[in-house]
């Protein structure tokens, strides 16, 4: 078998949590509410936390300036949502002692993630990753049609990496985008299923699932040959 030289990872709900930067977004967005209503950002904050958790956040907005009678544009609000400074989201502490591991063991690493390409980068900047990790793969960089499951990214951060597809495993936590590809191309596959995240009830095909599903980071340590 191939030694593993190389380990990739996704973002969103693989190295933090999403729902961290959905409440991050929100407190922006609260407070951008407040300057157009008569409520106070602390109240309007819970109430899209709560429309979020009831019904999604495809409307959240919308629902919350419903029910406030605030007059504001929707999209000035998607605006704020996206081009705030994340705050309050940080690594996952498996994250934090996987990364370390890797790094003190000279193992290169790689992030391959999907989205606005400006939020993306506000994120791994709030995250620090930028610090930690050189070969970082932002999709929308390359066009949104080099999104995941295109075979351009997981190519770049190869080369970037300087290492084969069976030298690397790809670990992310989305079976609608995440493994298919990576499979395809030979990169061994890891899903991490933890207790919170948008895609972590979700099954589908073989040929969509990680060859390995763990629940922590920390599992990969043991098996981390240096």
């Amino acid at each position: 078998m191939v030694k593993i030289k190389g380990y990739i990872f996704d973002l969103d709900d693989t190295l933090y949590c999403e729902h961290d930067y959905v409440r991050s977004g929100f407190r922006a967005v609260a407070r951008k509410m407040e300057e157009h209503s008569n409520q106070d950002r602390s109240q309007l904050y819970g109430a899209l936390v709560q429309e979020w958790r009831q019904n999604g956040r495809g409307k959240v907005f919308n629902a919350v300036c419903d029910k406030f009678d605030i007059n504001i544009e929707i999209k000035e609000l998607v605006q704020v949502y996206r081009e705030h400074e994340p705050t309050d989201i940080f690594l996952y502490d498996d994250a934090v002692k996987l990364l370390r591991y890797l790094k003190q063991n000279n193992i290169p690493m790689g992030i391959i993630t999907d989205g606005d390409r400006y939020v993306q980068w506000r994120k791994i900047r709030a995250l620090k990753l930028d610090r930690q990790i050189p070969c970082i793969v932002v999709s929308d960089d390359l066009g949104r049609e080099c999104w995941k499951p295109s075979e351009v990214p997981y190519q770049k951060a190869l080369d970037c990496l300087g290492l084969q597809p069976k030298e690397c495993v790809y670990i992310g936590d989305n079976p609608y985008k995440d493994f298919c590809t990576a499979r395809m191309i030979g990169m061994h596959t890891i899903r991490v299923i933890r207790n919170v995240g948008d895609h972590m009830q979700i099954k589908l095909a073989t040929e969509f699932e990680a060859d390995q599903e763990i629940d922590s980071l920390e599992q990969i340590i043991g098996t981390v040959e240096t």
